[in-house]
């Protein structure tokens, strides 16, 4: 049995958190990062940019 592990993604754009994410959830990492920005400018922005930088710092490096 394997276990997948939430980690930055070396295939990032600015910090690898979408990429990660799509990694984990087997995604394209394209398409997360834009559900993620239209998720972010349609809730006001800061709470997006907020969540970003959070997961920025806490997730590990692959």
């Amino acid at each position: 049995m394997t276990t997948k592990k939430l980690t930055l993604s070396h295939d990032r754009t600015i910090g690898g958190v979408c990429g990660g994410l799509a990694d984990y959830f087997g995604l394209d990492p394209t398409l997360v990062r834009i559900a993620y920005a239209l998720l972010t400018v349609f809730t006001t922005g800061f709470p997006g940019v907020l969540l970003y930088l959070i997961l920025w710092f806490i997730m590990p490096k692959a």
